[in-house]
């Protein structure tokens, strides 16, 4: 019976702890994406609503944020994957996962520089969330394929590998528009041509897209 009053206050400050630090990741994340990993500590933990000592004491350095970051977005992204496949036609749960892969390349893309000489850049971190984004990738690629929404030759790789590029290749700063763009592409490629792609909301469909324009004819 004195046990309970004791674990009481405990529990809270563990809760309060996990919550802050949850906290510190969302705020961080969304400076990231907006201005780069060089962002101010201090106004993390201002739009998180902690004191920069609570920061500090979640994550001595800048790179333990960063990857907290990167770590908390992959497994968000994993995560939904398995939400979707539950929730939604196999097809559209498919698409709306690489839209969300597009948000995951937006964070990564605000702290590449940073991942490069964290824990030997490309190293153990992209080892271990590649072989999950993969996973992730086959278990929705697998479900469309088996519904037949999909052709039965697609490799979950190459969808990731193709919205990289956009990501990793494109010098416009706009790149995001484009590999969105690049969702609907790949989807409708893959699709039966008889099935009606479903629209974004707020998304405009490019015109002739698809068809060829051989050069020098008039």
């Amino acid at each position: 019976m004195q046990q309970g009053p004791a674990t009481t206050p405990a529990r809270r400050r563990r809760a309060d702890a996990e919550r802050n630090r949850a906290r510190l990741i969302t705020a961080a994340q969304r400076a990231i994406t907006e201005t780069g990993v060089r962002v101010s500590l201090e106004q993390v933990a201002r739009d998180a609503d902690v004191s920069i000592a609570t920061l500090y004491r979640h994550f001595p350095t800048r790179d333990a944020l960063i990857e907290a970051v990167y770590r908390q977005a992959m497994s968000s992204l994993v995560d939904a994957a398995s939400r979707l496949s539950g929730e939604r036609d196999a097809v559209a749960a498919l698409r709306e996962w690489l839209l969300l892969f597009v948000d995951f390349l937006d964070t990564k893309k605000g702290m590449s520089e940073a991942l490069g000489t964290l824990i030997g850049g490309t190293g153990a971190l992209y080892g271990e969330s590649s072989a999950r984004l993969a996973s992730a990738a086959a278990e929705l690629v697998g479900r469309a394929t088996r519904a037949g929404g999909i052709r039965p030759d697609v490799e979950p790789l190459d969808l990731l590998r193709a919205l990289g590029g956009v990501a990793n290749v494109s010098p416009d700063p706009d790149w995001k528009r484009s590999a969105t763009r690049m969702v609907d592409v790949l989807i409708n490629g893959l699709r039966d041509r008889t099935a009606v792609l479903p629209r974004r909301s707020g998304a405009a469909v490019p015109s002739g897209e698809g068809a060829s324009s051989p050069k020098g004819k008039a």
